[in-house]
């Protein structure tokens, strides 16, 4: 069959007489008519107006090959042919790429596409998140910072942080999770980069920045956890989750491994201004305009994505929850719910000690275990990379379980319960260890145990509530961001009248807090339509 009878027969007629294909064939090969080379085509249908096919062509003895692809309107058989013109030429060959040889980008699940975008965002958002741990060693010698003063300025992150947790997850569940996500990492990329400049203003330009910086994240988890609620199967839940949240921790890793190489080799300000300016890569990205060859844009759902292959569009919606806009947000029913208020209490138990350790632990090593700015940035690391490798771990865990038939309710407890007891056991061990080595291993064995809440509580919220995960994690995450501006405060000021000890018994309290309270309330079945 020749290229315009195959494309006619992809094209809408309906009433139309179909041409005589039969009586003109054009022939793409050499001018002797015996030299036909076989001719492989493959289509691919870009949506209902267009047509895009890939061509490849070589030379007829030259061995030089090129490349190209044509579009055409599916019901113009003309403007194919003339847009094959353009790529064939002279005394060539034409072979169209056959569907081995196409990209494997383009084959690849779009779901996950966005899982990784995803992923890369929360890279980032760590990364403009941790320097400040780094990077307030310097900034306090400089300015004569006292820790009172430091647990201050950490904690004015958290100010703007708090503010945009529910009206994050409003915002994206009524609008839709791309625009939200893309609003929060350009608001807080900006912010990273004008740290130095109000730092050098004076401290309260300073705390106004940071606050700012946590307004921008402060959308993202919500943003975030909307758009994996209508793109990701059940069966793939705690997978994509633990994967985006393993996107934080590796942006811990990195901004606390380059960190200290930026300050030494060009100054504090360094880190805020290299660090923030990736945010507008990402943002490219993000709404890259759609090609046939390309990676195609995020969308907020699968319904709007017009490149979506109908087999894993299918699958997306066979196990999803209806699509329908949300109109109204039923405040009442869901505060009248007790998983609900699990989960919020949870959430605040388990940031209790896990933002203590992200703000803090760069200053327990140098202050504590005496290593120098160098060393605390890079021992800071291995906790971060354990986490990474423990939150995929368990989400392979997760979804294994459920795929065998344990219910989402008992993996959800089980999964949640390591995320509690695990930090908890290993945080006691600190006060009766001399070893700085040993100290980092347990470090990373607390925080290690800690990343398989991603696929506890942090799964939860689409499990329970799946049309509103975006306010519901808004909700749980402002209690947890709550934990976040009063532990990371509050440890600046038991650090000055008790001692480490104090600060890990708190964290541990807390965390026994939180396993009962998970286990007798907490389900796993959804709850609210």
């Amino acid at each position: 069959m020749n290229p315009r009878a195959l494309l006619y027969s992809f094209s809408p007629k309906p009433n139309i007489v179909p041409p005589d294909i039969s009586a003109t064939k054009r022939s793409f090969g050499a001018d002797n008519p015996r030299h036909q080379p076989p001719f492989r085509f493959r289509e691919r249908i870009r949506n209902r107006e267009q047509y895009c096919c890939f061509v490849r062509v070589s030379s007829g003895g030259g061995g030089n090959r090129r490349s190209g692809k044509v579009f055409a309107d599916v019901k113009s058989v003309d403007k194919f042919e003339k847009g094959l013109d353009k790529v064939v030429s002279g005394k060539e060959d034409l072979e169209v790429e056959s569907a081995a040889e196409v990209s494997w980008l383009q084959e690849f699940p779009k779901r996950w596409v966005i899982v990784v975008l995803c992923f890369s965002a929360f890279l980032l958002c760590n990364m403009d998140r941790v320097n400040m741990s780094i990077a307030i060693l310097p900034m306090s010698a400089e300015y004569n910072w006292n820790p009172a003063t430091v647990g201050l300025i950490q904690s004015s992150f958290f100010w703007g942080y708090l503010l945009t947790q529910i009206a994050g997850g409003i915002w994206a569940d009524t609008v839709g999770g791309k625009q939200v996500l893309a609003f929060g990492v350009i608001w807080w990329s900006i912010a990273t980069i004008l740290t130095p400049v109000a730092a050098k203003i004076g401290l309260p330009f300073l705390l106004v920045v940071r606050a700012f910086m946590g307004i921008g994240e402060g959308v993202a988890m919500p943003a975030m956890n909307n758009i994996l609620s209508k793109w990701i199967p059940v069966a793939e839940r705690s997978r994509s989750l633990a994967l985006v949240y393993s996107g934080m921790y590796l942006g811990s890793v990195t901004g606390l491994a380059f960190s200290p190489f930026l300050i030494h080799q060009f100054g504090w300000p360094s880190v805020f201004y290299s660090f923030g300016s990736l945010g507008t890569v990402w943002f490219a990205l993000w709404i890259s305009k759609e090609t046939c060859d390309l990676q195609p844009k995020a969308h907020s759902s699968p319904l709007e994505d017009p490149e979506l292959r109908p087999a894993e569009k299918k699958l997306i919606l066979a196990s999803s929850i209806s699509k329908e806009p949300v109109k109204q947000i039923p405040w009442k029913l869901i505060l009248s719910k007790a998983p609900v208020w699990a989960l919020i209490v949870s959430h605040f138990c388990h940031n209790w000690g896990t933002f203590i350790l992200l703000t803090w632990m760069p200053t327990y090593y140098n202050q504590v275990l005496k290593f120098n700015l160098t060393e605390s940035g890079l021992f800071c690391v291995l906790p971060w990379l354990t986490m990474a490798f423990s939150a995929n771990l368990g989400g392979w865990i997760a979804d294994t379980l459920v795929s065998k038939g344990v219910s989402v309710t008992r993996v959800r407890k089980i999964m949640q319960t390591i995320g509690f007891l695990g930090p908890a056991f290993f945080l006691t061990q600190l006060s009766h260890i001399n070893s700085p080595a040993m100290a980092v291993l347990c470090m990373a064995c607390s925080q290690g145990t800690d990343a398989f809440s991603q696929s506890g509580l942090y799964s939860n919220h689409q499990d329970i509530a799946p049309r509103y995960s975006g306010v519901l994690l808004g909700m749980s995450n402002t209690a947890g961001v709550l934990a976040g501006v009063f532990g990371t405060a509050s440890t600046g000021y038991i650090l000055q009248h008790g001692s480490w000890d104090d600060v890990f018994k708190v964290s541990v309290g807390l965390y026994l807090v939180g396993t009962v309270v998970w286990n007798l309330f907490s389900t796993g079945e959804k709850i609210i339509d």
